[in-house]
């Protein structure tokens, strides 16, 4: 298909595509003549990845294209790829090493991980384990639980999501098609977790403070 008709089956306008081929974010097209290139399904489905972690996910180009690279990169293996792909997304605070909550959060945090199982060591590198310290350590300053065995559900939770992640992105037929569903799926579901987790804290007040007090 021509850029014309990318931009038209993707929604993403013709200068955006223009801009992502620039940045590096869009694989080129195949060279047709000198100034027309063809593009296949692979490219729309990249442009909606992009549009994503960019628009969904407010990833700056910079990160999405650190993101895309992991993507693409076949001397890693699959688990690697995801790892890879899925860590580099944005990450939220950094933890304040001359903070002293700092060093108790990541202790709490080493003991939560390791109580789960995690295998991978505790690497200040990997951006969710460093958003996962800052958290602890905002909670430890303000005075809220932090410890393993008020974390310990939300972990278990979160480990029964990853399942449903993996099932999700197994469903699509190539490694390719796997690790960009992953990454399009972590930014694109957390707004939908988020949201949920809202209406069930309304719907477990109700059934706390108004019909519990209704029935008694």
């Amino acid at each position: 298909m021509r850029l014309a008709e990318l931009s038209e089956r993707s929604g993403v306008p013709v200068a955006t595509i223009k801009y992502y081929l620039r940045e590096q974010l869009l694989p080129p097209g195949v060279r047709i003549t000198a100034k027309q290139a063809d593009y296949g399904e692979e490219h729309l489905r990249r442009l909606r990845l992009v549009r994503a972690l960019i628009q969904i996910g407010r990833v700056p180009v910079a990160t999405a294209r650190e993101v895309l690279a992991a993507i693409q990169d076949e001397s890693q293996g699959q688990h690697a790829r995801l790892g890879t792909a899925v860590g580099a997304l944005r990450a939220g605070p950094q933890p304040d090493p001359d903070d002293p909550a700092t060093a108790a959060a990541r202790r709490e945090a080493d003991k939560l991980l390791t109580s789960l199982g995690w295998e991978y060591g505790m690497v200040d590198d990997y951006p969710p384990y460093r958003t996962l310290v800052a958290a602890l350590a905002a909670l430890a300053r303000l005075g809220y639980p932090y410890d393993t065995g008020h974390l310990l559900p939300y972990a278990r939770a979160a480990e029964a999501l990853a399942v449903c992640d993996l099932d999700l992105v197994e469903e699509y037929e190539s490694a390719l098609e796997q690790v960009e569903a992953a990454v399009a799926l972590t930014v694109l579901y957390e707004p939908v977790l988020l949201s949920l987790r809202r209406f069930m804290q309304v719907q477990e007040s109700e059934r706390r403070f108004v019909t519990g007090r209704q029935g008694g």
